[in-house]
């Protein structure tokens, strides 16, 4: 409509904590005067917030149904969907690291990771209708959708994406923007986890998760056209008083592991947030001084940013049992079932009851900021 604002909706990663995203978007549906309108034209997406970027963005001529259809598909997802979590494969990937490690790499070949994700392809496969993204721009409900992933070869962070003609590529420092068609291999590269899961070949280049290396999160949607954005996060609600006096204790595996997952997914948008925020300051100092607007190209970014309002560790503890033997048995091993070391977990639990209880959770979150949320999305 004439006089809208260009909004980006910017959904980070995090494993099966972006459950919680789509319980965001379940509520904004409610909140619709048209159910069927897409609010978000610019949608950007990283790791699994890539999964949910696509399956709103393959949707947007139907905004309600895309956003049911996201949620349905969190709630009935299992582990065995991800990742490969029997007994026999465990079995193989020990012996596999075992022999390459002991043999130089010349016994075996060097394994591409701890965890198969291939199922995970499969269920994408079956259950993405990437086509719609194509039928979504030609009907002008979407104008571009954005996947962002990290070159291993050159180390760069590439967004690729598929829009509206009159959007152009972009090149700044360790970060550009690639117009392709966004296939099954675009978001496999996205949510490829180091070491967890395997590289994805997109033409010559191997590609992993797209939070490694990326340092301004915010900057592919603002390239598309966006002026503002709607961003929903994943960082658990801050520990406790009481829990931060607990310091003694020497961290697990699970717990360090946990931490490094943390400060791939959630540092880089904490602090591009801050520089955001600075900027907007910046230029509202320059407000009522045309001479000194005139000389810069900064402009002011509303932005509206919804996070988990309970730690979703306290989540993944209740629903720890889920696991499946064997990664239950593992986990607990490594110290990834205790409260402390939770944090593993709420990656890795891909179950009902986990991805149920934090759907619910963004559902409730985003109604208890159902006024502010409307403003912003000028509803």
């Amino acid at each position: 409509m004439a006089g809208k604002s260009n909004i980006g909706l910017v959904l980070s990663g995090g494993g099966a904590r972006a459950a919680y995203q789509a319980g965001v978007l379940l509520a904004i549906s409610r909140m619709m005067p048209d159910s069927g309108r897409n609010p978000f034209p610019i949608i950007c997406g990283t790791s699994a917030g890539a999964i949910n970027a696509v399956a709103v963005a393959s949707g947007a001529n139907n905004y309600r149904q895309a956003v049911h259809y996201l949620a349905q598909m969190w709630k009935q997802l299992h582990i065995q969907d991800v990742y490969d979590a029997s007994l026999a494969y465990f079995i193989k990937t020990f012996f596999h690291f075992g022999i390459s490690i002991a043999t130089g790499g010349h016994g075996w070949r060097n394994p591409k990771s701890f965890l198969d994700n291939a199922p995970l392809r499969d269920f994408l496969a079956r259950v993405m209708p990437f086509d719609g993204i194509r039928d979504a721009l030609e009907q002008g409900s979407l104008q571009a959708l954005a996947l962002t992933a990290s070159c291993f070869s050159t180390g760069m962070s590439v967004t690729f994406f598929e829009s509206q003609p009159h959007i152009d590529e972009w090149s700044r420092h360790q970060r550009m923007g690639v117009r392709e068609r966004i296939s099954l291999d675009h978001l496999m590269a996205t949510s490829a986890i180091p070491l967890i899961f395997p590289s994805t070949q997109i033409g010559k280049q191997y590609y992993c998760d797209g939070a490694i290396r990326q340092l301004t999160p915010l900057s592919p949607a603002l390239h598309l056209g966006a002026d503002k954005l709607f961003i929903v996060g994943l960082t658990s609600q801050r520990p406790t008083a009481a829990e931060r006096r607990i310091s003694s204790v020497v961290p697990t595996p699970a717990q360090i592991f946990g931490h490094l997952l943390n400060s791939i997914f959630v540092d880089s948008m904490s602090i591009d947030m801050e520089r955001l925020l600075r900027v907007n300051h910046t230029v509202s100092l320059l407000q009522g001084h045309q001479d000194l607007c005139a000389q810069t190209s900064l402009k002011q970014v509303d932005v509206f940013m919804l996070s988990p309002s309970q730690s979703l560790e306290s989540i993944a503890y209740q629903h720890a049992h889920e696991f499946p033997p064997v990664l239950r048995f593992l986990m607990k091993g490594a110290g990834g079932t205790r409260k402390r070391g939770m944090t593993l977990a709420t990656y890795l639990l891909f179950e009902p009851g986990y991805c149920r209880a934090l759907i619910a959770l963004g559902y409730k979150d985003a109604l208890a900021q159902k006024d502010a949320i409307r403003q912003f999305l000028e509803l």
